[in-house]
């Protein structure tokens, strides 16, 4: 499966905003909307997460079709990261102490950010590095 790189960069830009206002106001509501946006796109495919979705009706059509796609995998690995960490920010804030949300909120805004800014998902980099891992079975 192939995806529209501009629309995993629009996610990671709404991903930033949405992971600010966590921070800002240390609503755990929030943060479960959010890891609920990266639930989706773990689970049914970073193409049918709310954000590509909303980029696919209202930003591609003003903006044309990519000059070339990406493999859809190193994104979806990269939004269940952001999903682990925004699922212990909840645990944090809603049961550890607010230090852990935060920590955990801060560390997935530093990745989404990244993304929205420069184009760097650093997720996507685990998944290939990870990748090239030698483990048994798996031929060199």
């Amino acid at each position: 499966m192939q995806v529209d790189p501009r629309g995993q960069r629009f996610a990671a830009v709404l991903t930033t905003v949405v992971l600010a206002l966590v921070l800002i106001t240390g609503s755990a509501w929030l943060l479960a909307l959010q890891a609920l946006a990266f639930a989706v796109a773990v689970v049914f495919g970073v193409r049918n997460s709310p954000y590509a979705r909303l980029f696919a009706r209202v930003v591609r059509p003003r903006i044309g079709a990519p000059e070339e796609l990406e493999d859809a995998a190193p994104p979806r690995f990269a939004q269940g990261v952001g999903l682990a960490f925004a699922l212990v920010g909840l645990l944090g804030y809603l049961f550890v102490g607010a230090w852990l949300g935060i920590t955990a909120t801060a560390f997935a805004l530093f990745a989404a950010f990244l993304n929205a800014a420069f184009g760097f998902c650093l997720g996507c980099e685990m998944y290939l590095l990870l990748r090239r891992l030698p483990l048994p079975g798996r031929a060199a």
